[in-house]
């Protein structure tokens, strides 16, 4: 049995652990003799394979979480702490969206650094992230496809997770990942994330055909004719990633790299919270959004001196 697990789901670490849940009483490698019974016995089977076959698949998947922004918005708050370590309850946005993804089992993972680089790095240095976190510094900032095209040479050949991590969005990741590896239609390469919105002009919004594929896209326009906005989190096929190193001037995706690919681009709806925390009205509203948990329960050295920086209590005064 072990050996056609790993011809299924291509590692030879299904083999380990399907060993350890044989001799837990849990699997059993003989058909002729399953522990068991019936319909179950394969349930459990089939539940087991799909969950190898998807940490598989994440093994050829990267992320590249965009935290570079100047945060101009969100000033004072800015001026000595950068944007996407805004702490949500506590928690710094980027360790939610880090966490999101350990959970999904993507090891390779990227962010981008420019504004205040040294306190993320600071904060990216901690033994929780260091074997899977790479820090990618951009001396001048290029935008969103500029950052992709900047990266591509450790990028190219991956599926890549794109996230604006200056969003809030403690989403159903997982969900969102399966749409596109196994719902999306295949003539998309890439999926979009969206989410229903009470400020259409302040965001690109899109119009669908039936099969839920953006047939139309608007940049923060008035009188926009969708309240269904681009959240900013999208899943690239290496196809995306050949256009734009064929493409080495181009920098805002929006503008730039969407309309390329319209009639061509998968949506998955967000229906829980999404929040760009760019403006300090929005950073205070999400301080009373429900929180996701962490892999990271215990608070580490790192955790345990945010606690008491100074971003809290001016975040505080700024919201009275």
């Amino acid at each position: 049995m072990g050996s056609e697990s790993a011809l299924i789901c291509g590692s030879n670490q299904v083999d380990a652990d399907l060993t350890a849940l044989e001799i837990s009483g849990i699997w059993s490698s003989d058909f002729s003799e399953p522990k068991i019974p019936g319909k179950l016995f394969f349930l459990v089977k089939f539940d087991w394979a799909e969950t190898f076959l998807f940490k598989d698949l994440m093994r050829k998947f990267s992320a590249l979480l965009l935290a570079a922004g100047r945060g101009e918005r969100l000033r004072p708050l800015t001026d000595a702490w950068p944007k996407c370590l805004m702490p949500i309850s506590g928690t710094p946005l980027l360790e939610y969206w880090l966490g999101m993804i350990h959970d999904e089992r993507i090891l390779d993972v990227y962010v981008n650094t420019h504004y205040l680089a040294d306190i993320v790095n600071e904060f990216l240095d901690r033994p929780r992230f260091k074997s899977w976190v790479t820090r990618l510094y951009e001396p001048q900032l290029r935008g969103t496809a500029g950052s992709l095209i900047s990266n591509y040479p450790i990028l190219k050949g991956k599926t890549v997770l794109l996230i604006h991590a200056d969003n809030w969005c403690p989403c159903n990741l997982r969900d969102f990942i399966e749409f596109h590896l196994y719902r999306r239609p295949k003539s998309c390469p890439v999926t979009m994330m969206t989410f229903e919105t009470d400020s259409p002009a302040e965001c690109g919004v899109v119009q669908l055909g039936r099969d839920g594929v953006v047939q139309s896209f608007y940049e923060k326009v008035e009188n926009a004719p969708s309240n269904l906005a681009n959240g900013a989190v999208y899943i690239l096929e290496p196809e995306v990633l050949d256009f734009l190193a064929s493409e080495a001037d181009v920098e805002d995706f929006s503008v730039e790299v969407i309309p390329h690919f319209l009639g061509r681009i998968a949506t998955w709806k967000n229906n829980g919270i999404h929040r760009d925390i760019g403006s300090v009205n929005n950073l205070r509203q999400a301080q009373f959004d429900e929180v996701i948990s962490t892999p990271w329960p215990s608070k580490d050295a790192w955790q345990i001196c945010f606690e008491s920086h100074p971003v809290h209590r001016a975040l505080g005064v700024l919201s009275d």
